[in-house]
């Protein structure tokens, strides 16, 4: 798949980009999640701040293509949601649960992507405001830039930027310690907030994902939808059109599209509550179940021996794809989209509070000593895999 991401212009662990940061200031707490800023508004040395950016990624690539094949615009409210939950759902995990501001930045080219998709957009953000206030998340839109740039964007890019004020003894630190579990949260199922399937294919690899489940017809139908300089044997080379049913009955575009859940309101009620018995909360987001290395700072060894088996998905993209699992569970959450680390007692709690919302969760692994930061997987299929 390395190679496969390579000639599409892309990167599974975005190495040039850790390399062009990796002098940059770490901020106040260098082994959170994000990075944490001085309470720049107040000057009070009590409090910090967060600003998050991220974006949909190529997904709305996808959106696009089954917008065009079927007409439905709904597809859109889905690509608002993955860009601000790759904003929220990161903030969270640094003890930012509320009272957020956003603001969006959409690139389109106008000469494909008409007016309507850009109120399906803007619209679809509006709704999920709503929608996340009824379970105690408040987001402030502050509005935004929407730029028409042909020239540079094909279709669309859909992104968001977010910014939260906070008591400092809110943070959360990646801190695991030998005796922590490790508690996993489903990415897939029906929560209480959704209205159908989440296949669990959340915002990571979906380059990867939509050249080797669609087939050619793409290639020829939507020059627009990739670009000119990857090679065809890595161009559109799967099977699929967007509408063909996979097995459980649901569209292959849908599956790629269910819009990232958010954990919001889950880690909110968790981290009111059991703060300080919080070791770490990581979004298995660019690196998947690798992430945590980036932030783990003293020489522990995670072993996740009780993973989620993964869904449909990505038992579909691994067939097609035909790469090892240990490339697998460094570019997709495989079922498993946030981790936390916590006491046994402290676990069973918070899995508590995920069942509320209908979200499955579970211990999926513990933290052991270790004389150098790792992580083990250990697959559905029995099959070790080793990361350091």
């Amino acid at each position: 798949m390395s190679q496969k991401y390579n000639a599409r212009g892309v990167s599974a662990q975005k190495e040039d980009v850790h390399e062009a940061i990796k002098n940059l200031d770490k901020g106040l707490y260098p082994n959170a999640f994000c990075k944490i800023l001085p309470d720049v508004t107040a000057h009070n040395d009590d409090y910090c701040c967060i600003m998050h950016a991220d974006t949909a990624g190529t997904k709305s690539v996808l959106a696009y293509l089954y917008w065009k094949e079927t007409g439905d615009l709904s597809v859109w409210k889905g690509i608002a949601q993955d860009a601000m939950v790759m904003n929220i759902d990161d903030m969270i995990c640094a003890g930012a649960t509320n009272h957020f501001v956003l603001s969006s930045t959409i690139a389109r080219n106008k000469l494909l992507i008409p007016a309507g998709v850009l109120s399906a957009l803007i619209q679809g953000c509006e709704e999920l405001i709503q929608e996340w206030k009824k379970y105690g998340i408040d987001i402030c839109m502050a509005g935004g830039e929407t730029a028409d740039v042909g020239d540079v964007i094909r279709t669309i890019d859909v992104g968001y930027t977010a910014f939260a004020r906070f008591e400092k003894k809110k943070v959360i630190t990646i801190a695991p310690k030998a005796g922590d579990v490790i508690v996993g949260f489903a990415s897939f199922g029906k929560s209480v907030y959704e209205s159908e399937y989440n296949s669990g294919i959340g915002c990571n690899g979906l380059t990867s994902a939509r050249h080797d489940l669609l087939n050619k017809s793409y290639m020829a139908n939507y020059p627009e939808s990739f670009e000119a300089s990857i090679p065809e044997e890595v161009c559109y080379i799967g099977q699929y059109n967007m509408t063909d049913k996979a097995a459980n009955g649901i569209a292959i575009g849908k599956l790629l599209l269910s819009p990232t859940r958010t954990f919001a309101p889950i880690i909110k009620e968790a981290v009111e509550k059991y703060g300080p018995q919080l070791h770490g909360i990581v979004h298995n987001t660019g690196g998947a179940h690798t992430k945590s290395l980036k932030y783990i700072t003293d020489p522990v060894r995670l072993v996740k021996d009780n993973l989620f088996e993964p869904p449909l998905i990505f038992q579909l993209i691994q067939e097609a794809s035909a790469v090892t699992l240990h490339e697998m569970y460094q570019v997709f959450n495989m079922g498993t989209r946030l981790e936390l680390y916590t006491d046994a007692k402290t676990a069973e709690a918070i899995i508590a509070i995920a069942a509320s919302y209908d979200i499955a969760a579970q211990i999926i692994g513990r933290v052991e000593a270790s004389e150098q930061k790792e992580v083990i997987v250990v697959t559905a299929t029995g099959e070790t895999i080793q990361y350091r």
